[in-house]
């Protein structure tokens, strides 16, 4: 990866220090926090006021961040850091969503850093203050030496808190996990069942203009000692109805790595955001097909 293309494609400023990628059993991508729109659930009632109460609406949601540094000199350190999330609020009843990330990082013209994440989950009930969720994953980490990993998941959310500028929830779930080592000769693949617990807070001042959310996601397995944490806070600032600025400090841990990888890893990344709406009315002939 060339060092220019990246100076033109993320002309943005970035502090990090190596991390994993935080998992997620929530229904929201990490670190991508929405503009004024409380998590985990939808705003029908308000963002369709004014429509018909015999139309269909459904709210599919994108957002964008990118972060990206380049230095030269006595040391020569490029990185960029994709991160993108989409949700479908179908319905009441259901919604989908799915986030997806992307880290990249030289250190003195050797690769260090390539990540991977992506994941899909649903939810049922999504507005009510007991919901359930599931989920499943994939992910690649160099730093990590991981090759694959794959999770699949279920079971249930409870709002704590619901309010116009605060929301704070805790989900619990039964977790699956496989991960295959790059290493396999030295260090075996890993193969158990975890619980996870996830409490995560959204908060908004300033009018809606300042945006806090935390994370904190534990999880001890089942059938092997092995224990994973991880946690987030995130600062963003709104400078226009689609863009904002942001600062997130990341922290995760592992207590099973690969010889000579480090159990905890921290992050601190400072960037821009960029979200979008869109809003499609669908005809009674696809709503059969949409509508529950």
């Amino acid at each position: 990866m060339k060092p220019h293309f990246i100076i033109f494609i993320f002309p943005l400023f970035s502090v990090a220090v190596k991390a994993q990628t935080p998992k997620s059993d929530t229904l929201r991508p990490q670190n991508l926090p929405p503009i004024q729109t409380p998590p985990d659930s939808t705003n029908a009632k308000q963002e369709n006021k004014g429509k018909p109460q015999d139309s269909t609406i459904v709210k599919f949601k994108s957002r964008l961040s990118a972060d990206g540094t380049y230095t030269s000199g006595n040391v020569d350190r490029a990185l960029i850091q994709l991160a993108s999330g989409l949700d479908w609020n179908i319905s009441k009843i259901l919604n989908l969503s799915s986030s997806q990330s992307f880290t990249y990082g030289q250190q003195n013209k050797l690769l260090s850093e390539r990540e991977f994440f992506i994941d899909a989950r649903g939810t049922i009930l999504p507005e009510k203050t007991l919901y359930s969720l599931g989920f499943t994953s994939y992910e690649k980490s160099n730093l990590r030496l991981i090759h694959n990993r794959f999770i699949w998941a279920a079971g249930l959310g409870l709002k704590l808190i619901q309010k116009k500028n605060a929301y704070l929830s805790v989900t619990n779930v039964v977790l699956y996990e496989w991960t295959d080592f790059i290493v396999n000769n030295e260090f075996p693949d890993k193969d158990l069942w975890r619980n996870s617990t996830r409490i995560q807070g959204e908060y908004t001042v300033d009018g809606g203009k300042l945006f806090i959310s935390h994370m904190l996601l534990f999880q001890p397995g089942f059938t092997q000692k092995n224990l994973r944490w991880n946690g987030n806070l995130t600062f963003r600032y709104q400078i226009t109805k689609r863009t904002g600025i942001r600062s997130t400090i990341e922290n995760s841990y592992e207590s099973v790595v690969v010889e000579g990888r480090k159990n905890n890893d921290f992050r601190l990344t400072f960037g821009v955001e960029f979200e979008n709406k869109f809003i499609f009315d669908f005809t009674d002939t696809f709503k059969k097909y949409i509508t529950f």
